[in-house]
C-alpha cells in the first residue's frame, strides 16, 4: 500500500446479497485491491440471516482492514416491507465499519452514478463499463459488486469535498 494511499471499502446492503469493494485511493489514482459478495439463507428467519450478513462483513473488514467505508442510501420500494428488510441489512452494514471505529459515509444512489459515469441517471451497464475503465484490475461477477466499486469510488471522489468534511467535524471525526 503507498504511503498516502487510504483504503476505502463500499457496501452495496441487501438482504439477500451484500456487495462490497475495496479500493486504495492516493487522491489522484484509484487501485483496485479486492471484491466480493455475502449472502444469506433465505431459509432463515431474519435475525440469522442479518447476523450471516454482518459476520461476513466483519470478516472483510478484519481481513481487508479499509480505513473509511462508504455505503449506499436505501431508496423507498413500493413493498413497504422490502424497504423495512433492506433498511435492517443497511443497518449491518452500518454497525460493521462502525464498530471498528471507520469513517462510514452516506451516498445517493443518484449521486454514485453521477460520479463514477457523469450522469446520475446511468444503467447498470454503463456503470460496470467504467469501473472496468477506471479499474483496470478490477474482477466482479456480480452486479452488487460493481455496485460497491462504485461506492468506494464515489467515496474516493467525495470525501474531501467541503460537505463532507464538515459532516464529519459535526460527527467529532
Amino acid at each position: 500500500m503507498r504511503a498516502t494511499a487510504i483504503r476505502i471499502i463500499g457496501i452495496d446492503p441487501g438482504l439477500r446479497r451484500t456487495g462490497w469493494g475495496i479500493v486504495e485511493s492516493d487522491g489522484v489514482r484509484l487501485t483496485y485491491v479486492a471484491s466480493g459478495l455475502l449472502t444469506s439463507n433465505s431459509e432463515e428467519a431474519l435475525a440469522y440471516r442479518l447476523r450471516e450478513l454482518y459476520e461476513g462483513l466483519c470478516g472483510v473488514l478484519a481481513s481487508f482492514k479499509p480505513q473509511e467505508a462508504a455505503i449506499e442510501e436505501t431508496f423507498v420500494n413500493k413493498d413497504a416491507r422490502s424497504t423495512l428488510k433492506l433498511g435492517q441489512a443497511r443497518g449491518m452494514a452500518l454497525l460493521a465499519p462502525a464498530q471498528r471505529g471507520l469513517r462510514v459515509a452516506e451516498y445517493a444512489p443518484n449521486l454514485v452514478k453521477k460520479a463514477v459515469t457523469g450522469t446520475g441517471h446511468a444503467e447498470k451497464r454503463q456503470i460496470q463499463a467504467m469501473i472496468g475503465f477506471l479499474l483496470p484490475k478490477a474482477s466482479f461477477d456480480s452486479a452488487d459488486e460493481a455496485d460497491a466499486l462504485a461506492i468506494a469510488i464515489c467515496h474516493a471522489s467525495y470525501r474531501t469535498s467541503p460537505q463532507a468534511v464538515a459532516a464529519r467535524a459535526g460527527a467529532g471525526l
